[in-house]
């Protein structure tokens, strides 16, 4: 079999990560929408079913990546994050011309589209950072996804204090912001997020770089929510508030110590054996085998190796000789084309699990600034940065979580996406049961509860492969806006108005405003609980095959279909 080459100008991956890792940060602009759906509401007059849906609007452009996932496979790194700022310029302009009354009279379809065109960006940018980062580590896909979708999660609470410390509190700053910065940042970092040599595990230092960044993480997070806080309950000088952002961003560019400590303080002792190694092998005209092979679900990585022509040339070959049988079907483990994928009951049952869980909970992010309003709360600042911060919580454990399981006993991720969605259910419940102050602990725990559904992208790239996980995994996330159209547009959207008609008012106040829309998604995220639970006893005998010696297998074993 011919060996891999290489391309000219590879290097190692963790440049990447943390260029990834400002992508994703600024790549979640769905998550801002309650920071400006009020100012939509009272300058341009909407209905609250109106507004709930340009929050669904936000979902599906956030969520409608099955053509970034194509061109995943098609167009290298940087022009998809060339196309993601474009939409982010083009959707925030539009929102931003007519909230801050430059333009007028825009009607309600032309908003939709552009909001939708706008959180498109997050689709584009997310593809690009995700697909080309869960390549350059296949044997680090947990802690990867996990942190890089932590990263997103943790934007709302990036965004919040952006927009309390140094915009004012205003929502046409913050379009504006949005319109400008994000494109501009995107600019800067999109040289460094691009294929490299693939990390293969065997670095003993690997795992003390990546509790760094979920350290790291960690502390960025708490920061936001302190920070938040403060800002919200005393009334701070100018000179503290800039100097506060700057000691975020500062947390920001804390994922670049780990390329910095490579550079500057490498292993000779290593490097000496390697090459040792290395000219031994030529002497005695030993031929390695390559540690990635073209059938390995972990090594069909695109464009990040040549070779693939002379490969397939072989496999002809051999198979006009009788050497080799003809090509079958990929078992689950293995890579799956987007034809293969749409056949398969496991792909159906991972797909309806997301639908229901993240379906039930965007809803709540969707409808969180009138939610709070209902039970009492003026500003609801502190309640959409207490959102993201579990939310980001929710993606960072996933991801640790399940990849400690998955490798100690061979426990499906599916397992704890179904114990989050029982925890969301009687989350539900307290949200329907409307006790005071009891909206804290209920908003944490569905930003919790969000955040594990996360673990259907690390899934899917086990069970249906690396070389299409761009399509699949976009594939699987429309469940979001699908959900958020259903749960939030038709049930919550009218069950409030429905309400507020009644106490004569366009706006609602009480439990009674999102009851009845709490006790369904209470159902819905039941139902959820039981797929994940009969998903994860399916593909069991999958994961025992990729990790029964306590780490990924890269020619995964037949475990049939």
């Amino acid at each position: 079999m011919t060996k891999l080459v290489e391309k000219q100008g590879s290097r190692p991956p963790w440049v990447g990560l943390a260029a990834a890792a400002w992508v994703q940060m600024s790549g979640g602009l769905a998550s801002t929408f309650p920071l400006y759906s009020a100012a939509l509401k009272s300058v341009l007059g909407f209905s609250q079913q109106q507004i709930t849906i340009l929050g669904v609007a936000c979902d599906l452009g956030e969520n409608m990546g099955l053509l970034p996932g194509y061109a995943s496979n098609k167009l290298p790194p940087w022009s998809m994050l060339l196309i993601g700022a474009s939409s982010c310029f083009l959707g925030f302009g539009v929102l931003w011309l007519s909230v801050s009354q430059i333009v007028t009279g825009l009607p309600f379809w032309l908003l939709f589209i552009a909001l939708v065109i706008a959180s498109n960006c997050s689709s584009w940018l997310g593809t690009a950072a995700l697909v080309t980062n869960m390549r350059n580590f296949p044997m680090s896909r947990g802690p990867v996804g996990g942190l890089l979708k932590g990263y997103i999660g943790l934007s709302g609470a990036g965004f919040t204090v952006l927009f309390s410390m140094v915009l004012h509190h205003s929502a046409s700053n913050l379009l504006l912001f949005l319109t400008l910065g994000i494109p501009l940042l995107c600019l800067a970092v999109m040289y460094f997020v691009r294929p490299c040599t693939p990390a293969t595990g065997e670095d003993p230092s690997e795992p003390i770089y990546f509790n760094f960044l979920l350290a790291s993480s960690i502390l960025l997070a708490a920061y936001l929510v302190v920070t938040t806080v403060v800002s919200e309950m005393f009334s701070l000088p100018s000179i503290l508030r800039y100097v506060l952002v700057a000691v975020m961003v500062l947390f920001l560019l804390a994922p670049l110590a780990v390329p910095i400590k490579m550079t500057l303080f490498r292993s000779n002792a290593k490097s000496s054996l390697l090459g040792s190694s290395d000219n031994l092998a030529k002497e005695e005209g030993i031929h390695e085998e390559p540690l990635l092979t073209p059938s390995s679900s972990a090594s069909n990585l695109g464009p990040i190796f040549e070779g693939d022509d002379e490969s397939d040339m072989e496999i002809l070959l051999a198979e006009a000789e009788g050497a080799v049988k003809k090509k079958r079907k990929p078992r689950r483990g293995e890579d799956f084309k987007f034809g293969q994928v749409f056949v398969k009951a496991d792909f159906w049952l991972l797909w309806f699990s997301y639908f229901l869980g993240m379906g039930s909970g965007v809803t709540v992010s969707n409808n969180l600034a009138q939610i709070g309003f209902a039970f009492g709360i003026k500003d609801t600042t502190i309640l959409l940065c207490l959102f993201s911060f579990f939310n980001f919580a929710g993606r960072l454990a996933s991801g640790a979580i399940s990849e400690h399981f998955v490798k100690s006993r061979t426990l499906p991720r599916t397992l704890w996406m179904g114990a989050a969605q029982l925890v969301m259910v009687f989350t539900f419940l307290l949200f329907a049961m409307g006790i005071d102050h009891s909206i804290y602990i209920a908003t944490a725990l569905i930003g919790i509860g969000m955040g594990f559904q996360f673990l259907s992208i690390a899934t899917i790239s086990e069970l249906f492969g690396l070389r299409h996980f761009g399509i699949n995994f976009n594939l699987i996330v429309l469940g979001n806006p699908i959900g958020a159209t259903i749960f939030s547009a038709f049930l919550a959207g009218y069950i409030y108005d429905m309400e507020a008609d009644k106490q004569g008012s366009s706006t609602c106040i009480g439990p009674e405003c999102f009851r009845v829309t709490f006790l369904v998604l209470a159902g819905v995220c039941g139902l959820g609980t039981l797929l994940t639970v009969i998903l994860t006893v399916r593909i069991r005998p999958v994961y025992e095959a990729l990790y029964a010696s306590g780490s990924f297998r890269l020619q995964p074993q037949s475990t049939g279909h």
